[in-house]
């Protein structure tokens, strides 16, 4: 070890020099080395430092080589030549010798070269002293420092690692973590394995790297003789500081890890709730031992880890019960109804204790070829949030099913939630679709605008004037719910979903609804695929909302295709347009080849717009319609703007009345009532040849 730093020293100028006093005091001897004659002269402390006696040394430099060893000697060579060969003044070395005995020990150097007045080395004259102890504090010192820089660095990984798992919200989580580039292979270790304790067993959760674990091991009883076994036994961790170690004290595992080439291991339990709830171990293939710091890090680990196992699986449980919760509250099953394709899809808030009031549903009509479709949201996310739903879901679909107008649905849903002892209100859109002929009828209750998708691919946001949220409705006297008519042609998709599909933190609502139409439009015609994709977005987004979707997209009716539509409006108390109104149905049965029941077809029709211009005090829509599909059909409908439904009932001998719907219900293969904005529609069919 050279030190070319060595100050100059004070120089006498006789030959041989006499040392000073002070050298000998502190164990340091001198020499004077004469460069011409190659004469090493040396006084009696340093012949004590190189361990001589006077009569076993010659006064030569060579003779040294008995106690100074070929390579030591040449790298001390080596570094006197070049200090005489630049110029120096001087030079120091450290150097090892070997004593009497065999041992060796450290020694350093200083020389002072003089030369004469044209700069050639004649004489170097400098000390010799024990260095030993002097480099065994400067080694312990830079081990000292290395250990603390090693505890630092691993207290860093624990730091980074407990904010990360602070993130957890899952088992898989927690291991993801500790697998990841800052987690645990930065503390050395080679592989890691990871149990949880479940019914008096060690089930295997995690393992790295990938099949390095031991066969047979995957689940273990606790009173089996395995260090995780241990570890939750005794709730102590267990530091294995040797390979003999290992292979002593556990030679059923020892002979597996041997390919491992395993040098120390640490076993730490995982507490929680003062009880085990697992075990982890560290492996290492570089090191023996750990220090007392070392441990405590280990230890400090397992506990974040542990505490951090413990929230992922209340988390787990907690979404487990609320998913279970939504689903019961949902419908269980959704119906199948000719001429559409419809897809549901719920996503539960990423907050996994929140129970959502989101819901959809799907309603049968009366009449035949109608459906209702709901989407709706009740405000907050606890327990009676749910709650609220649920009974909100029942009541609305009784109130569709019962045949009132979507505008009377909305309403009636309203009151009766301001009617609940309850201070929720609740946001929902519902849509009556007509799949015969693609007229959808929608009402607004405070929600966002629903979609719909065209056959070219284009997406755009339908408006709907809206009222209220169901329950304010009712408390502030306004339960007007306009109607919005919208056809929807074969092929077309309906989209309605609640606002945690499009609503994130600092983003405009209409830029989001304009993003979800662009990836509709971009996304899969089938409508399943299509509802798939965006339930992933709303995972991809993580957002703190649940998520409803409904899609209906409506097929080209295999059973029933309109291969002609005639309209005629009837006005009261204008004859000429009752005439013109059987005429035109007269005439187009007979054009469209249902000549036989013609006049079947007139009688009822005129009976429809009769009683329509009787009962009401507006006028009439009358609408003919031929369908194709396995049998041929005559549909026609009478629209008119009262909500109040027609009723059957038995004529008496003398009466006048009521035999009108026993006419129409004897001739027509069937007839029925819908609901139509703020009116209503009778309508019946005919099967022709």
């Amino acid at each position: 070890m050279a030190d070319r730093g060595a100050r100059a020293l004070s120089l006498p100028q006789e030959w041989p020099a006499h040392p000073d006093p002070i050298l000998a005091l502190n164990r340091m001897g001198s020499f004077d080395w004469d460069l011409d004659a190659g004469l090493f002269h040396m006084d009696a402390q340093a012949f004590a430092v190189f361990d001589l006696l006077p009569e076993e040394y010659d006064g030569r430099p060579e003779t040294l080589a008995v106690r100074v060893p070929p390579p030591e000697a040449a790298r001390l060579d080596a570094v006197v030549s070049r200090a005489i060969k630049d110029g120096s003044e001087n030079y120091g070395a450290y150097f090892r010798i070997r004593c009497r005995d065999g041992s060796s020990r450290w020694t350093h150097t200083q020389g002072y070269i003089r030369r004469d007045d044209t700069g050639r080395p004649r004489r170097v004259v400098g000390i010799v002293r024990d260095a030993t102890d002097e480099l065994a504090e400067s080694e312990e010192r830079s081990h000292q420092a290395a250990r603390s820089e090693a505890f630092r660095q691993q207290t860093g990984v624990v730091q980074v690692i407990s904010a990360a798992l602070a993130h957890a919200r899952s088992v898989q989580d927690v291991i993801d973590v500790l697998k990841d580039t800052h987690g645990v292979r930065h503390l050395g270790a080679a592989s890691l394995v990871m149990g949880l304790v479940e019914a008096g067993r060690i089930r295997l959760v995690a393992e790295g790297p990938a099949g390095s674990f031991v066969p047979g091991t995957r689940v273990t009883r606790i009173d089996e003789p395995y260090p995780m076994s241990e570890v939750v036994r005794t709730l102590s961790p267990r530091f294995i500081e040797s390979p003999e170690e290992f292979a002593e004290d556990y030679p059923i595992l020892w002979p597996h890890l041997t390919d491992l080439s395993i040098t120390s291991a640490a076993y730490l339990p995982l507490i929680a709730q003062a009880r085990p709830i697992g075990a982890m171990g560290l492996l290492y293939d570089d090191r023996r031992g750990f220090s007392a710091e070392e441990r405590a890090v280990l230890v400090a680990l397992g506990s974040s880890i542990a505490q951090s196992l413990m929230r992922a699986r209340l988390y787990e449980q907690e979404k487990d019960l609320a998913q279970g919760l939504q689903q019961a509250m949902l419908p269980r099953t959704i119906p199948r109804v000719p001429g559409a394709d419809i897809a549901v899809r719920y996503r539960s808030a990423a907050l996994g204790r929140d129970i959502g009031g989101d819901w959809y549903d799907v309603i049968p009509l009366p009449g035949g070829g109608r459906v209702g479709a709901v989407i709706g949201d009740v405000q907050g996310h606890d327990t009676h949030a749910a709650a609220v739903m649920g009974q909100l879901r029942i009541v609305l679909r009784a109130y569709a099913a019962e045949g009132h107008t979507p505008a009377a649905v909305m309403a009636r849903a309203s009151v009766f939630l301001h009617e609940l002892d309850t201070d929720r209100f609740a946001t929902c859109l519902y849509a009556e679709a007509d799949l015969a002929t693609g007229v959808v009828q929608m009402v607004r209750a405070g929600h966002i605008d629903p979609l719909v998708r065209r056959n070219d691919g284009t997406c755009g946001r339908v408006p709907v004037e809206g009222g209220l949220p169901l329950g304010l409705s009712a408390e502030f006297g306004r339960l007007e719910y306009p109607v919005s008519t919208l056809e929807l042609d074969p092929g077309h998709t309906l989209l309605l979903c609640t606002d945690g599909l499009v609503e994130q933190p600092g983003t405009d609502l209409d830029d989001s609804m304009r993003a979800l139409a662009t990836l509709i439009g971009d996304g899969p015609d089938e409508v399943r695929a299509l509802a798939d994709r965006l339930i992933r977005l709303a995972e991809e987004q993580g957002g703190d909302d649940d998520v409803a979707l409904l899609l209906l997209r409506r097929r080209a009716p295999e059973a029933a295709r309109a291969r002609g539509r005639l309209r005629q409006h009837v006005a009261p108390g204008d004859p000429r347009a009752l005439s013109r109104a059987r005429h035109m149905i007269l005439d187009a049965v007979r054009a469209w080849g249902a000549r036989d029941r013609a006049d079947e077809v007139e009688l009822v029709a005129d009976e429809l717009i009769t009683n329509a211009l009787m009962h009401t005090e507006g006028s009439a829509i009358v609408t003919l319609r031929a369908l194709d599909g396995g049998d041929r059909r005559l549909r026609i409908e009478v629209e008119d703007s009262s909500s109040a439904l027609p009723r059957r009932r038995e004529a008496g001998e003398e009466g006048v009345s009521g035999r009108g719907l026993l006419l129409v219900d004897r001739l027509a293969d069937v007839w029925g009532v819908e609901a139509r904005g703020g009116g209503k529609a009778v309508w019946c069919e005919f099967r022709v040849p």
